[in-house]
């Protein structure tokens, strides 16, 4: 315990030295688990949508798994230790060194930015529901994937004659959902943290949300991952 305090302050130990100045340094022995490739699972989520849209349904998991984690676990550990896409950041920004690796705006850590973009997110989400619903009743299929909620990508490759229009239209609509997620995360991986995404995320919101009501006390803000990649770390001296 005494050399390991003495290394988490930097202090001179008796054994050996490394790191140069008499310093001690640590490093990280820890043997990577089958959690630690979930990033390939999100990569191949994204090509398989754009070789079929339909595998889009597949997205629904990444939805109710960390409901069901936050739910009946009432911890946010998806997000800390099984989130693909956050670990695709970690790897782009990190290993690829495609981020500026610096503190994301005080606003994108704010309460009301976060609840405020869940709502949102909801809104729209509801939105492509709705559309969904249309198409279940009579309306024609709209064969294209919307990206940022405004560019509306021709997808007229994609084959969903075999399965009903609706089916084919939820998948339309929750590819481009994902699609949209996705570019955000990345470019406020660009911009800022690598996990910046993980701060106002809307699933990280929502699961931090169930977590509170359920534990009934405080849950962490924004998850030990995202908190140690956005920056808020250092906000709150951890």
């Amino acid at each position: 315990m005494r050399r390991l305090r003495q290394v988490r302050k930097g202090m001179p130990c008796g054994g050996h030295q490394h790191g140069g100045k008499g310093r001690c340094t640590v490093k990280s022995t820890r043997k990577k688990r089958w959690s630690d490739y979930l990033w390939i699972a999100e990569l191949c989520y994204l090509f398989l949508g754009l070789f079929n849209i339909l595998f889009a349904w597949l997205g629904m998991l990444f939805f109710c798994i960390p409901l069901f984690v936050a739910i009946f676990g009432g911890s946010k550990a998806y997000c800390n230790r099984y989130c693909g896409r956050g670990q695709l950041f970690s790897l782009l920004g990190e290993k690829l060194k495609l981020s500026r690796n610096t503190p994301p705006p005080k606003f994108l850590r704010s309460p009301w930015f976060r609840y405020g973009f869940l709502t949102f997110f909801m809104v729209m989400f509801g939105l492509m529901l709705f559309s969904t619903y249309r198409v279940f009743t009579g309306a024609p299929l709209s064969q294209t994937v919307t990206l940022l909620w405004v560019f509306k990508l021709p997808w007229q490759w994609a084959d969903v004659s075999f399965v009903a229009p609706w089916i084919g239209q939820f998948a339309f609509g929750f590819f481009g959902v994902m699609l949209t997620s996705t570019v955000l995360g990345l470019l406020t991986m660009v911009l800022f943290r690598p996990r910046s995404w993980c701060v106002y995320c809307p699933m990280g919101t929502m699961t931090q949300g169930i977590c509170k009501l359920r534990n009934g006390k405080k849950a962490k803000e924004y998850g030990r991952t995202g908190k140690e990649n956005s920056g808020a770390a250092e906000a709150s001296g951890e």
